[in-house]
């Protein structure tokens, strides 16, 4: 199985792609966390943000390899505790199929990509920095393997 963080934007911060890394780096080969980057729509002053918001929502969908379980990240999507997301991993490892994470730029998901999930999570009710959700996802996957395999990595409840 092969969890992809599928993600608008490129050239990311150092400590970002560091911190990346370091999360992706620690997950074991049979469920090995892979980020693909799409490319951002140009954003001026006189941009159409809802057709740069489709088209990146275009480019996200081509990007999801064919038959895996397809996870939105949304504001409004529900909430869960990392014991929730290590139980739904072990689920994941036990079937087998691929999962893709979807994560927008700054307006969010296009349609299209909401309507394709299985799935729509939210990381929290707070907002944060687009390049700081890689890092947050990348954490919290690795803290769920972290309890699946017992490690001393997460001192929860």
């Amino acid at each position: 199985m092969q969890i992809y963080l599928v993600a608008v934007g490129r050239r990311m911060p150092q400590w970002v792609d560091q911190a990346y890394n370091e999360y992706a780096r620690r997950m074991p080969r049979h469920c090995s966390l892979k980020l693909i980057e799409i490319n951002a729509g140009k954003r001026s002053k006189s941009a159409d943000v809802a057709r740069i918001n489709r088209e990146e929502g275009a480019r996200l969908l081509e990007a999801i390899p064919a038959g895996s379980r397809v996870i939105a990240l949304e504001r409004t999507g529900k909430e869960k505790t990392t014991e929730k997301l290590a139980a739904g991993m072990e689920k994941w490892l036990a079937g087998g199929q691929d999962v893709v994470l979807l994560v927008g730029g700054p307006e969010g998901l296009s349609q299209a990509c909401l309507d394709r999930a299985d799935e729509c999570w939210s990381l929290s009710k707070m907002t944060f920095a687009h390049p700081l959700v890689r890092v947050v996802l990348a954490e919290q996957l690795y803290r769920a393997w972290s309890i699946i395999a017992n490690l001393p990595y997460h001192r929860g409840e």
